[in-house]
């Protein structure tokens, strides 16, 4: 198995193409490129040599090295940008779940031609992980006036199936099943995957590693309102201070 599908998918996030662009570029079809980035298929030799040459990169780095952003930077030709490295902040394309499209993402989670048609974030975020969006679509991670409501957007960085269970308990993820997809607290008993909300009057949903066909663990999160902090609680206090001394000096 050839790093070829993994490498051209990363060229094409840096440079901001889509697969229909960069086939175009190589007179291939949409679905030849998809089926070169899943895997199902690998290129015939002249379209390797002219993807080669057109981003000067030797063809064996092409096809035996996974190649990072700084690596792909390196070399000259159509990658090359006009900044210093150490100046330039990238933006990668963020695929996001949203409440339209869940139903589907659970059913082809696993296809990179259907990933890459979904609705996505340009972030300035680490190019070399593997992110998704998500959509809060509830109030189970809310308490009070505090954590996250409707329309809020957790970002997730994805969690290999080996390491699910060495994250800490209480680490935040949203995590795809069968049938859904559930943004809570991960915490884990014996052999199993607990995920407990933060709003009390939710329970709690016990899973079997078989059962969880992704994991993402939440990195960021954007809310859609301008969220409480401890400096608005300390300023309603000092404000319920001075009213009451004013109400001590009228007496």
């Amino acid at each position: 198995m050839s790093y070829f599908g993994k490498n051209i998918r990363k060229i094409r996030s840096l440079k901001s193409l889509s697969q229909q662009a960069f086939a175009e570029l190589f007179d291939l079809k949409r679905g030849t490129l998809g089926a070169y980035e899943e895997g199902r298929s690998e290129p015939k030799l002249e379209t390797l040599i002219k993807i080669a040459n057109y981003f000067s990169i030797p063809i064996d780095d092409l096809l035996t090295t996974e190649l990072t952003v700084n690596n792909l930077l390196k070399f000259k030709g159509n990658l090359t940008v006009e900044q210093d490295l150490g100046e330039q902040e990238f933006f990668i394309k963020v695929p996001c779940i949203t409440a339209v499209n869940q139903t589907d993402y659970i059913k082809y989670f696993s296809k990179d031609s259907y990933i890459q048609d979904l609705p996505f974030l340009s972030l300035p975020i680490n190019p070399d992980k593997k992110f998704r969006a998500y959509t809060v679509q509830n109030l189970e991670m809310s308490r009070n006036e505090l954590g996250m409501f409707p329309k809020d957007i957790a970002i997730g960085e994805w969690v290999p199936p080996a390491v699910y269970s060495k994250l800490n308990n209480g680490t935040l993820v949203f995590t795809v099943t069968e049938k859904e997809i559930i943004l809570r607290r991960l915490f884990i008993t014996n052999d199993s995957f607990v995920l407990r909300a933060d709003h009390k009057n939710v329970d709690d949903v016990v899973l079997q590693l078989k059962e969880i066909k992704e994991m993402w663990r939440v990195r960021y999160v954007f809310y859609h309102r301008l969220p409480e902090t401890n400096f608005n609680i300390e300023e309603k206090l000092f404000q319920l201070e001075k009213d009451f001394d004013r109400l001590k000096n009228e007496r």
